[in-house]
């Protein structure tokens, strides 16, 4: 708890509320002497962990009474729900189903740590659990891992009268890439792209290619910057910056690249064919400002070689290969700028 957790409170932007249900504390059944010292305890071992609490609620009814104020109730959470919160994007964490039920009221996703789902109690409502519950897992770990990734994918759209165009992208996958554009060498390009980055890339793009190929290669490197930019978010904890140099045969790629937010693109290569397997040479530098326009990063590309095959594929590569450096996590969750902002 205290490695996993105190990760997450470094290195992710959440913050952390205490929500219990402490059945009759305060009455004989349950005298105030026999709660708070175990309970001040553990808060002040978390906090001196640098884990803290924004804040604690208890609530001290019993089940029979059935409040509002109760979890899953939400009577003593309604600041969270009516002010300046992104609870679709905030989790409940707990090790009952009343804290995935109190997820769904929020609004939020629920995550159910140290035991398998039992859904036979007729006092639950098993449709609004599923609705919530985002991951069931058995320690920390697996939690940390989840908020992660959660924080770092994203899904984008692009549909005009030319093209339509579907990404599924998650910075820190494995590499497993699913593409298919209807021109094949682009396809293998940004498999390679998936695969060196470490990224789970999903991309299905429909276009006129009976027309030609720009705008599907233009509109998908549109969306895939977008997607960039909205799963890099406030770009916290990330190194920003990557640099990859990269050799393939007699071809060398050189690739320079900055999450900064201020679009820029520079481009040093000649080709010598006018298309590599249905994908035109020309299209390679557009892609890249197309993707730079759109995922705001600044962009240095160089290549030399003769075969353009082998220019082409170590740029991808080269290009993926600084995506991974620039998105190393620092270990932090500190703004890679002296501005404030990205």
């Amino acid at each position: 708890v205290i490695t996993y957790l105190g990760k997450i409170v470094e290195e992710l932007d959440f913050r952390l509320v205490m929500v219990t249900n402490q059945d009759g504390l305060g009455t004989r059944s349950f005298p105030e002497e026999t709660f708070w010292p175990a309970h001040n305890k553990m808060v002040a071992l978390l906090e001196g962990e640098g884990i803290a609490f924004d804040e604690v609620i208890i609530d001290r009814t019993f089940k029979r009474e059935n409040k509002p104020t109760r979890k899953p109730g939400t009577a003593l959470l309604t600041e969270y729900m009516q002010g300046d919160f992104d609870l679709e994007n905030s989790y409940v964490i707990g090790d009952r189903l009343s804290d995935i039920l109190l997820a769904y009221n929020l609004g939020a996703k629920g995550i159910m740590i140290g035991k398998s789902l039992d859904l036979q109690d007729d006092e639950v409502d098993k449709a609004h659990v599923e609705a919530a519950l985002a991951l069931s897992t058995v320690d920390w770990k697996g939690i940390y891992q989840f908020l992660t990734r959660s924080n770092s994918s994203s899904v984008v759209s692009r549909t005009t009268l030319e093209t339509s165009v579907n990404i599924f992208l998650d910075l820190y996958g494995e590499g497993k890439t699913t593409v298919k554009t209807g021109i094949g060498f682009f396809d293998h390009m940004l498999e390679q792209l998936g695969k060196h980055a470490n990224l789970n890339l999903s991309i299905e793009t429909t276009g006129d290619l009976h027309i030609d190929e720009h705008h599907t290669i233009e509109d998908t490197a549109l969306a895939l910057g977008a997607a960039f930019k909205k799963a890099l978010g406030e770009k916290r904890g990330i190194s920003r910056y990557g640099h990859f140099s990269l050799v393939m045969d007699e071809a060398l790629a050189e690739v320079a690249l900055d999450f900064s937010g201020r679009p820029y693109m520079t481009f040093e290569g000649k080709f010598n064919r006018e298309k590599v397997g249905g994908f035109p040479t020309e299209m390679v530098q557009h892609f890249f400002k197309s993707f730079a326009d759109t995922s705001g990063t600044s962009l240095y590309i160089k290549v030399t070689g003769e075969n353009d095959h082998h220019q082409i594929e170590a740029i991808f590569k080269s290009f993926a290969r600084a995506i991974k450096m620039a998105l190393t996590r620092t270990g932090g969750n500190e703004l890679p700028s002296t501005k404030g902002v990205l």
